[in-house]
């Protein structure tokens, strides 16, 4: 059945990742919680998965 899901921001498919129970999509950047067998798929719910890369280059200077 989560073939079917997808990301209800960028509509494109999201991957499984089972060490995390969540649903990643890799292009933003967010994971969404698999909570009782139930996907969280609320944007505001989302957890940042990793830092923008205008972040990431603000810090390293």
């Amino acid at each position: 059945m989560l073939e079917f899901l997808v990301c209800p921001l960028s509509k494109k498919p999201l991957r499984y990742e089972a060490s995390t129970n969540e649903l990643i999509n890799e292009e933003l950047g967010i994971a969404y919680a698999i909570i009782d067998g139930i996907p969280n798929m609320i944007p505001q719910a989302a957890r940042t998965t990793h830092q923008n890369k205008k972040q990431e280059e603000m810090e390293q200077h």
